[in-house]
């Protein structure tokens, strides 16, 4: 089976039985299917129009996973030549993988991370190469039934990035992934699982893009990640997909005792899209920041923002999110802060910043911030302006054209979030916003 439209428990018993999965994740998947069939749209946000008949939930374009770029198809091989993957991984990165579609196509990594005993490999090989261990991370965290689109993951997930790292284990360079939507009407569907073991660090990184088609296509991922005692996880994304893409992911980490965890979230493209990267800070001392930009062009909307949840005492949280709307564009923020009644002696911090470009564009603020013990506090700040008209008129004194003096003034409002990106991929981000300025 190359690809499939119709969503029945027929379709899932053929993937299922085509990636030779066991019973208990057929089990699954279908327990899945009929949690979707019931569950409605969210109540909230952008209106969300999926023809779900239309959408193609499974399709592999090549039959084994490559470990050299050569060896890809053309056609694959052009797609990523194009965004410079190849050259990245021989630069600084120490892992990559790749999907396109519903599968992976190219896995490789360098020698010390295997001498390392890293696990780092796509999540369809670590269920069978991994059985206790997938279990054992698998729907923990971020659970089937939760919404509609964690249900629909559940029942049709494919690929996706597993990773473990063992205890006391520092990289030098980063795992990246990257996914790519080619097809018409395509699904994607991966599942993300990470695991940070007591005193290690992990940098992870993620790129996404596909090009644009007149009908709607789907991405609903689902990612979770643990970060044990004394550890670091940071997770950068750079999201670019087309403006007909339905960006709908949910995105969670828990954090122990003194760990960190850290979103670097990037969101560019997309026709919808619907992402708050999650924390929850189950340990003392625990932290967790997002740093995150938001862009929305014509015909976009833009509903993200972040959760972070106070379960333990001393833990600490920070979300910065800059958010840019023109050309009648729709960027919000959309985030929930809870510091619970045993989190004594914690603090959040929340920044919102906001320019629209026009009269057309939009932007709104929803927080929601609940602190339940009386030893603790959450400090908010948002602030939703216009383009200094002073500063754009002395840069255009200066001998710069209005765009190009605009584009300097937008540059410099979101470089709190670029100062975060390995240098590689800020220069790709900056690429990539010249086109909207």
């Amino acid at each position: 089976m190359k690809s499939t439209n119709a969503l029945t428990s027929e379709t899932i018993k053929k993937i299922s039985a085509l990636k030779q999965e066991p019973n208990w994740m057929l089990e699954f998947r279908l327990k899945s299917l009929d949690k979707f069939n019931k569950l409605s749209n969210p109540t909230f946000g952008p209106e969300i129009k999926i023809d779900f008949s239309d959408i193609n939930y499974y399709k592999k374009v090549i039959e084994e996973i490559k470990n050299d770029w050569n060896e890809l198809p053309n056609n694959i091989k052009s797609t990523f030549d194009e965004i410079g993957l190849p050259q990245a991984e021989k630069k600084y990165l120490a892992g990559v993988h790749a999907q396109c579609e519903s599968e992976t196509v190219y896995h490789n990594m360098l020698q010390e991370i295997k001498e390392k005993n890293i696990i780092f490999c796509d999540t369809d090989t670590a269920l069978k190469k991994y059985p206790d261990l997938f279990k054992q991370y698998f729907n923990n965290l971020v659970k089937y039934d939760e919404n509609k689109y964690t249900a629909l993951n559940g029942a049709v997930w494919s690929g996706g990035t597993f990773i473990y790292i063992p205890p006391n284990t520092t990289l030098d360079r980063p795992l990246q992934s990257y996914f790519r939507i080619n097809t018409k009407n395509m699904g994607q569907f991966e599942r993300t699982i990470i695991i940070v073991d007591e005193g290690s660090d992990l940098h992870y990184m993620e790129g996404c893009t596909a090009p644009t088609y007149t009908s709607d296509a789907l991405h609903a991922a689902v990612v979770e990640i643990y970060v044990k005692k004394n550890a670091k996880c940071r997770y950068t994304t750079i999201q670019n997909w087309s403006s007909d893409v339905y960006n709908l992911v949910t995105k969670r980490a828990i954090v122990d005792e003194n760990g960190l965890m850290e979103w670097i979230d990037g969101n560019i493209g997309s026709k919808v899209n619907m992402k708050y990267p999650s924390c929850i800070l189950n340990g003392k001392n625990a932290k967790g920041n997002c740093i995150s930009i938001a862009i929305a062009n014509k015909s976009q909307f833009q509903d993200t923002g972040a959760k972070m949840i106070h379960l333990a005492p001393n833990t600490q949280s920070s979300i910065i999110s800059k958010s840019i709307a023109l050309k009648g564009g729709t960027s919000n923020y959309r985030g929930t802060v809870k510091i619970s009644k045993k989190a004594n002696n914690s603090s959040a911090n929340v920044k919102c910043d906001t320019i629209i470009i026009d009269k057309h564009s939009k932007s709104d603020t929803i927080p929601k911030n609940i602190v339940d013990n009386k030893t603790s506090y959450i400090e908010h700040e948002a602030t939703v302006s216009k383009i200094d008209e002073e500063k754009l008129f002395y840069l255009m004194s200066r001998g710069l054209s209005e765009d190009k003096a605009r584009e300097l003034l937008m540059m410099g409002f979101i470089e709190r979030f670029r100062e975060e990106l390995p240098m590689e991929y800020a220069v790709e981000l900056n690429a990539l916003l010249k086109n909207y300025f």
